[in-house]
């Protein structure tokens, strides 16, 4: 008799065609949208039945959240550790991510469609949204104070004004990368933007309603 413990293996089969269609739906959401793009559009670019897709993934909602899973994913399949660092290195990492999403357009967009349609009523991806905001803005900031340390220098109060800033940084240049891909570096646009910030922590300049108005 088997393990009733024993791990389900899947096959490598069924994962590469769960991948293919993560691929696709990548590309059909980011393109579409989340309303606009069908389990159809997907289907229709892998070669196989609408009903395929369902077999894979249950529904619409599983694969829009599976997608963003997989997007996850790949910000941490180079490292070493399969996760994402923490401290100072933290802010290595969103450069490097930065640089990297520079040759994956397709889930760039998706995830900024994504993002943006997860503010409105019953999205399924607002959940997900707002808990990694509140993930990454807790890690951006344990890694300010860990920075502040280092360098010792004492916690400023804009630590958390300054991990908003750099995730709203992050976002708002692949929005404008994505418009204008001839113009915007992302890489070296968000690397700019977070060293910036980060300087601006360590070493705060005056404030801006010191400077006089015209």
């Amino acid at each position: 008799m088997a393990d009733s413990d024993q791990t389900v293996r899947v096959r490598p089969a069924t994962l590469a065609k769960r991948e293919q269609i993560l691929k696709a739906a990548v590309e059909i959401f980011g393109n579409k949208g989340s309303t606009n793009g069908t389990l159809a559009d997907v289907a229709d670019q892998v070669g196989i039945t609408h009903a395929g897709v369902l077999h894979h993934f249950g529904s619409k909602q599983k694969l829009l959240l599976e997608v963003l899973s997989y997007r996850d994913q790949t910000d941490v399949a180079e490292l070493a550790e399969k996760h994402i660092p923490g401290g100072p290195e933290l802010f290595l990492h969103l450069v490097r991510t930065a640089y990297a999403n520079e040759r994956r357009p397709g889930i760039v967009q998706a995830y900024t469609v994504l993002s943006s349609e997860s503010v409105t009523d019953d999205h399924p991806g607002r959940e997900y949204f707002e808990d990694r905001y509140t993930t990454l803005r807790r890690e951006v900031t344990a890694a300010f104070h860990e920075l502040c340390a280092q360098e010792g220098v004492r916690d400023p109060d804009t630590i958390a004004d300054a991990a908003a800033a750099i995730l709203a940084v992050m976002d708002g240049l692949q929005l404008q990368w994505l418009l204008h891909p001839g113009t915007v570096e992302l890489g070296g646009a968000s690397e700019f933007a977070i060293r910036a910030i980060v300087n601006a922590v360590l070493r705060p300049g005056p404030e801006l309603s010191t400077y006089s108005h015209p």
